[in-house]
């Protein structure tokens, strides 16, 4: 099936307390965002990419698309100014009509493999939907004014990862339903489930780590730098 790419690279880093956006920070001596675009650039099931950054930062976007050497039409986009949903929406309207799936990943986790990718790719083309998840490992508290009152199960519990794939006109109604109904959700995969979707997990992985916070930027600074000299 042919398939497109969204990277969403919107992020503004305030949580990183940084004035550059999160996408465009350095992580050794590449961005965050390169890293995705070198993995996407291995996947031959794709026929092209649509990336989604703060305005005013295309031409940097651009820069970043050549250093990894994507040989793939590539279409860069202003994102949603407040909701990561809102961007995935806008590069939605983008993709080919001529793509059946379609698979999203957050820039902001750098060390997805491409493994991760082709094994969302092929169980949504399966399935219809699919995302990368590990199972929970800590002890879950529910907190109500600073104090636990339950201790959650954490047996069958997940946590979502990207990349997430999808058949495209799945997707697309998602997204309409939601934007209809005023449903905001942290990712695709909820809009999915909630047209009564079943969506498949593939494994991902601890070190498919989210980028939100100092701490999770130094962790992906020295797992890059552990990389770099392997």
């Amino acid at each position: 099936m042919k398939a497109s790419a969204i990277i969403v690279a919107a992020g503004s880093g305030s949580r990183l307390g940084s004035a550059t956006p999160k996408a465009f920070i350095p992580l050794g001596s590449r961005t965050l965002l390169y890293y995705s675009l070198r993995t996407i650039g291995q996947l031959p099931a794709l026929g092209e990419a649509v990336i989604t950054v703060p305005a005013g930062m295309e031409s940097a976007a651009a820069t970043e698309v050549a250093r990894a050497g994507l040989k793939i039409p590539v279409k860069i986009t202003p994102g949603g100014i407040e909701r990561r949903q809102d961007s995935v929406r806008i590069a939605l309207a983008l993709t080919s009509a001529e793509s059946e799936l379609v698979v999203i990943h957050d820039a902001a986790r750098p060390f997805a493999t491409p493994t991760m990718f082709e094994q969302a790719l092929r169980a949504a083309s399966e399935h219809g939907a699919a995302i990368a998840a590990i199972a929970t490992a800590d002890t879950l508290k529910r907190v109500e004014s600073g104090s636990i009152v339950a201790t959650v199960p954490r047996a069958a519990l997940y946590q979502a990862q990207t990349p997430q794939a999808f058949r495209r006109e799945l997707l697309k109604r998602a997204h309409r339903e939601a934007l209809a109904n005023q449903i905001a959700a942290t990712d695709d995969a909820d809009l999915v489930e909630r047209l009564g979707a079943r969506v498949q997990i593939i494994e991902g992985s601890a070190l498919n780590l989210k980028i939100t916070t100092p701490a999770d930027l130094e962790i992906a600074q020295a797992l890059a730098h552990i990389r770099s000299e392997s």
